[in-house]
């Protein structure tokens, strides 16, 4: 039997990890991090994401984060270190996400079906190999929490992190680098050059140098859409990430994969009826200030 994973199934699981992960990002809860000292949203998420890993440099963040410009990422980092230290950050961002989805999924904390998403979500990630993933691996080593709803969130971080980690091996094996990520990402249906801008820090003429580059390698027409390469070459990166992501899903196999998102489709459509699961990109971002 071929040890390669079916398409379906890593990305399957993204589907209900980005679902739980995303209450991170997406409730208001998440808010309390301005009140207790960051200039901003984004100050706020670069401090939150980042902390597992201790209080590293901008450079440590650029290169894990990918995608964003390296001027953004210093006007957070390293000074959000100053704001508050990485265990105190930890601490809050577990109290919102709680406070979150105790609000979110407040008659269904008991229900012996998230018990067992959480339980089958764990089994997916824990003790997965942390080689080449410092994301993953700084979540990794935190401990686990206790409650059903805050295990299942926890396990789907850890599950998100393992496939962007996965994610950025598989952009820099094909020598995609951060700006053209984005130009792929645009030119998939995925945003605009308008909104992307902003929201990851890059400059018009370096979007415009990414997007010619692409064009000369046969990846992008002028305009920015696909050429049947770019699209082929994109789907590569993808099925690269699925190889490199696979130790959830086979830890699942087919038959938990699947118990995984019937347990979870309830849930996660609370979460998108209480507005966690944005469009990309997400509107409010675009005014999140600095």
């Amino acid at each position: 039997m071929s040890d390669e994973p079916p398409i379906s199934g890593p990305r399957a699981l993204a589907r209900v990890f980005n679902a739980f992960h995303n209450v991170v990002y997406y409730a208001p809860e998440i808010y309390r991090f301005v009140d207790a000292g960051m200039r901003g949203w984004w100050m706020s998420y670069f401090a939150y994401r980042a902390a597992p890993m201790g209080p590293v440099p901008a450079e440590v963040v650029i290169a894990t984060f990918y995608n964003f410009a390296p001027r953004m990422v210093r006007r957070a980092v390293p000074a959000v270190w100053e704001v508050m230290r990485p265990a105190d950050i930890l601490n809050l961002r577990s109290e919102a996400v709680d406070q979150a989805l105790r609000r979110l999924l407040a008659s269904h904390l008991n229900d012996p079906e998230l018990a067992q998403a959480a339980e089958l979500a764990r089994a997916a990630i824990e003790g997965c190999d942390p080689a080449g993933r410092a994301l993953y691996a700084g979540h990794a080593a935190l401990p686990w929490p206790d409650e059903p709803h805050q295990v299942l969130w926890h396990a789907c971080t850890l599950m998100r992190e393992h496939r962007g980690d996965s994610h950025a091996v598989a952009l820099t094996a094909a020598e995609i680098d951060g700006v053209m990520s984005n130009a792929l990402m645009v030119a998939r249906g995925h945003g605009n050059k308008a909104t992307i801008l902003p929201i990851r820090g890059w400059k018009p003429e370096e979007w415009d140098e990414a997007v010619s580059h692409l064009v000369q390698r046969g990846w992008l027409r002028p305009g920015g859409m696909f050429t049947d390469e770019g699209r082929a070459g994109r789907e590569a990166i993808e099925c690269h990430t699925d190889r490199l992501d696979r130790a959830p899903y086979h830890r699942l196999g087919p038959e938990g994969t699947q118990r995984l998102i019937e347990l979870t489709e309830p849930y996660m459509a609370i979460l998108d009826h209480g507005g966690i699961n944005t469009e990309w990109p997400p509107k409010h971002l675009l005014h999140a200030g600095s």
